[in-house]
């Protein structure tokens, strides 16, 4: 509060100080005219009292460019008529100077915090790129006169450039421009008006030293990668256009894009075509959860007014359904459709010899190398595996090693813990307690799915409760022990061990990319648990991309897919136009019953960014066809920026909530608002619905108060 007092007052202080500028027009006063009249006498104030004169004029110079008040142009010629061109160049340069960096720090002050609540997303972008080249977009504003100054000081202190950046880059980036003026005011006589000192071929230079600093970094740009390449000798033609090694999400998408577009291509897989998503991931969990919720209904057909029962069933054929789900969906990825396609599939293992060749190592330990203009790793990642004392004598699974470890047995193991507390832990934990097993969930974190909205966590931890799960959080695992046949996984709560008795053990703790045995080293191309990458997905070396989980910044299927496009199109064609990877608008999804899906900001983000943000809330235990199919559980909230209906983020919880957070994900895509959804038709009844009626309690909370009372008084007129 007491800041925004301070705000207040500074405001009304440069409102003041800007007014009496106006009132004392000393526009005029800081006018051409009003110098040459005026001359005579500043020349003899000079004469009796240089120092003073000069402090008093470098004070007045910054604060007329502090507070941009127009007549700067005129004082840089005084300066010079009056104190010679070395004094005044130097004069000039640091009272401009100066005045510049208070003219960005009063911006800063008074108006970035505001900015930054109601455009957050937009200047965290513009941010990233002043982290990067900040300094280079502020020399060539300030070498080209044609950017009003004023306008510069204010938008750069809405970033977050340093203070002391900006004010060494601008000294530099004006004093040419200082110069010319300096000089002119030399010959103030002969100057009868501001045009006659520039003249376009002077601005064309200016432009010209502006773009310089471009110009530059090209040059540098061009002789680093020159060095980068120095040591491999680049093959005189190449045996592909492409070579993608990994044949997951990412990898496929890649290789049918370039097939598509006719370049010759080359994909390398050395374990199942589809990567983890096919084989132990996305479409084996679905499968396994569909089972699962059936066997729930069996239990709860009283809902829909039939018996309910205890479902039989041999979790043997319960796994082997997972397994015939994956062969049937198996096709789409293979072998033979890829080469179908116009796509050559190698089995094998790709490792990098040089930025243009791969050595392939198949099965049977015969090798091969192919070149290539271009490369895109697409490794994946693997689950990761905590480092617990006794956890590799006593035995554990992964999401990734227990389809076919449970595939062997006939029941599901009676007491099962879970580490992890994130989506694929509250997936599994929910799926084998409906199939009968005891499941203990373990979260180190103070909640579960931490990435989510909190009233979406509480949700999921009350559904897995409620069906038996026992949900730890704030419980780290330390070790497992074995008593004799009995194994323990022992964790700490409040510095109290706790001792679980398990009969399987599930780690589901995150997934970490797959880096080791590609050759990444050996180019020294660098790691930070994902391949490092730049806006356009290249790694180091320009030739060669990353996308999917090995890339990061998100582990999901379709950012894979989506990540894969941008790797193949500036892999194909960056030579003629680059695209950087658009991640403004991704959406995630949790599979578990009630679905959890979001988009954009959920309040918890919103807040840590600063972001201001109004929320909307639509219960769905009030839409007609959830109560219907006894699903009225959940609810839409929205995310808009303060007043209106643009949205920020949204967060759905109920059945079918993924599918239900498309229409919102096209929204923000596009810029489409809040009202634009409650305007369109949604078919009754279905779910679909819920995203109308939360557009429609949005469109309430914001109706005309004023117009409404108006309305009211015109229709009791009418009733006479």
């Amino acid at each position: 509060m007491a800041k925004g007092k301070n705000k207040l007052y500074w405001a009304l202080l440069l409102g003041v100080a800007v007014a009496l500028a106006v009132s004392f027009d000393l526009h005029q006063a800081l006018s051409l005219e009003s110098l040459k009249t005026n001359m005579t006498q500043l020349v003899l104030w000079r004469e009796q009292s240089p120092v003073l004169l000069f402090t008093v004029f470098f004070v007045i110079y910054t604060l007329v460019t502090a507070l941009s008040i127009p007549g700067a142009t005129v004082m840089t010629l005084a300066a010079a008529a009056l104190f010679g061109l070395w004094k005044g160049l130097l004069l000039v340069s640091f009272a401009s100077s100066l005045g510049a960096l208070l003219a960005f720090l009063l911006a800063r002050y008074l108006l970035r915090d505001a900015v930054k609540r109601r455009f957050g997303a937009k200047l965290a972008l513009i941010n990233a790129g002043m982290e990067k080249d900040g300094a280079f977009y502020l020399f060539t504003l300030r070498m080209v006169p044609l950017f009003p100054f004023f306008l510069i000081n204010l938008l750069m202190g809405l970033t977050t450039l340093s203070a002391w950046r900006y004010y060494w880059v601008s000294q530099l980036g004006m004093l040419a421009g200082t110069v010319v003026y300096v000089n002119a005011g030399t010959q103030l006589a002969e100057i009868k008006s501001l045009a006659d000192i520039l003249s376009p071929g002077l601005l064309f230079s200016f432009a010209l030293l502006g773009v310089f600093p471009w110009l530059a970094k090209m040059g540098i740009s061009r002789w680093k990668r020159r060095q980068l390449y120095a040591r491999w000798k680049k093959p005189v033609a190449f045996d592909r256009n492409l070579i993608v090694i990994g044949a997951g999400a990412a990898g496929l998408v890649s290789a049918y894009i370039a097939a598509a577009v006719r370049a010759k291509v080359t994909l390398v897989e050395a374990g199942k075509m589809g990567g983890d998503c096919l084989n132990t991931g996305c479409v084996p969990s679905k499968a396994l959860i569909k089972s699962a919720r059936i066997a729930h209904d069996f239990r709860h057909a009283e809902r829909y007014g039939l018996a309910a029962q205890e479902p039989v069933f041999s979790f043997r054929q319960v796994m082997d359904s997972v397994a015939a789900t994956v062969r049937a969906i198996a096709p789409h990825d293979s072998v033979e459709r890829y080469t179908a396609l116009g796509v050559e599939v190698i089995q094998g293992y790709a490792k990098l010899v040089d930025p243009w060749t791969v050595e392939i190592a198949s099965p049977g330990g015969e090798t091969q190398r192919l070149t290539a203009r271009s490369i895109i790793l697409a490794t994946g990642a693997k689950p990761r595996v905590p480092s617990l004392p006794g956890l590799e004598t006593a035995g554990y699974l992964t999401s990734d090693t227990l389809w076919s470890a449970f595939s062997q047995l006939d029941a599901i193991p009676q007491r099962i813990a879970i580490l992890g507390g994130g989506p694929i832990g509250c997936e599994l934990a929910q799926s084998l307690a409906r199939l009968g097993a005891k499941v203990t969930q373990l979260e180190k974190g103070p909640r579960l799915m931490s990435r989510e909205d909190e009233e979406a966590s509480e949700l999921v931890r009350a559904a897995l409760e409620g069906e038996g799960v026992q949900v730890l959080t704030g419980h780290q695992a330390l070790r497992c022990e074995n008593e004799g046949e009995q194994k323990i996984l022992v964790a700490l709560r409040d510095g109290v061990e706790i001792r679980l008795a398990y009969d399987a053990l599930i780690c589901a703790v995150g997934r970490v990319a797959r880096l080791e045995g590609y050759g990444l080293e050996a180019l020294g191309i660098p790691t930070q648990k994902t391949i490092v990458t730049n806006d356009y997905l290249e790694t180091l070396y320009p030739n060669i991309y990353a996308a999917g989980d090995a890339a990061g910044p998100f582990q999901f299927t379709h950012v894979a897919a989506h990540q894969a496009w941008y790797a193949t199109v500036n892999a194909l064609f960056g030579n003629l136009k680059k695209f950087k990877v658009d991640y403004r608008v991704v959406p995630r999804a949790t599979f578990v019953d009630p679905e959890v899906a979001s988009v954009g900001l959920n309040e918890q983000t919103a807040t840590a960014q600063g972001i201001a943000f109004e929320v909307t809330h639509y219960g769905i235990d009030d839409l007609d066809r959830a109560i219907a199919d006894s699903a009225a559980c959940g609810f839409v909230k929205v995310l808009t920026v303060p007043g209106k209906d643009r949205i920020l983020g949204v967060t759905i919880v109920g059945e079918h909530a993924a599918d239900l957070l498309a229409e919102f994900v096209l929204a923000m895509k596009h810029g489409l608002g809040l009202t634009k959804i409650l305007g369109t038709v949604h078919t009754y009844p279905t779910l679909s619905e819920a995203n109308k009626y939360a557009a429609g309690e949005w469109k309430r909370a914001h109706a005309p108060q004023r117009v409404l009372e108006w309305l009211g008084r015109y229709h009791r007129w009418r009733r006479g």
